[in-house]
């Protein structure tokens, strides 16, 4: 039982970590249930203070994702419309991967120019709302993506430490 947890903690892991760039998935919370998965093996001890901690963390980090694009776009002239076209143009880079991983960063800033132009914003004013609403996008990507390698990082130094006693066959 205990690999099976061990297992699908570290594919969690990994999903959290593509939730950082996918806005379907919740990234830092995914991540934290890989965590508590890790911790529900017989060979680690729980520690309810680190899981509490680090569970707090993920659902801030979940929190802010939905502030710091407002913010950006509201820093820089924006409306709601650039923060909407900033969420269709990632979307649009995930589901139409033109321009391979260069896609994840232009894409959400057309999108949030065409939503100010929407808006009947003038084209500088539209430009810079629609640089305020991907910075803040690009912001809150970093944030949740930084927060799940931590994760996974915290994961695999604590499954490599019980080592022994999580794959006793190997001894």
């Amino acid at each position: 039982m205990d690999i099976f947890l061990l297992v699908l903690g570290f594919i969690l892991m990994l999903v959290g970590i593509l939730g950082s760039f996918l806005p379907v998935l919740p990234g830092p919370p995914i991540s934290w249930v890989g965590l508590l998965l890790l911790y529900s093996t017989s060979a680690i001890a729980m520690n309810w203070t680190f899981l509490g901690i680090t569970f707090v963390i993920a659902l801030i980090v979940f929190g802010l994702d939905y502030v710091i694009p407002a913010i950006g776009t509201k820093k820089f002239g924006g409306t709601k419309a650039g923060v909407i076209g900033t969420t269709v143009g990632l979307l649009v880079a995930l589901l139409f991967p033109i321009l391979g991983p260069f896609g994840i960063i232009i894409w959400p800033f057309v999108g949030a120019l065409i939503g100010e132009l929407l808006n009947k914003a003038d084209k500088k004013t539209a430009t810079k709302a629609a640089f305020g609403s991907f910075l803040g996008f690009l912001t809150g990507t970093f944030l949740k993506f930084m927060v799940a390698i931590v994760y996974l990082g915290l994961f695999i130094s604590k499954a490599w430490e019980h080592s022994n006693a999580l794959f006793p066959f190997f001894n």
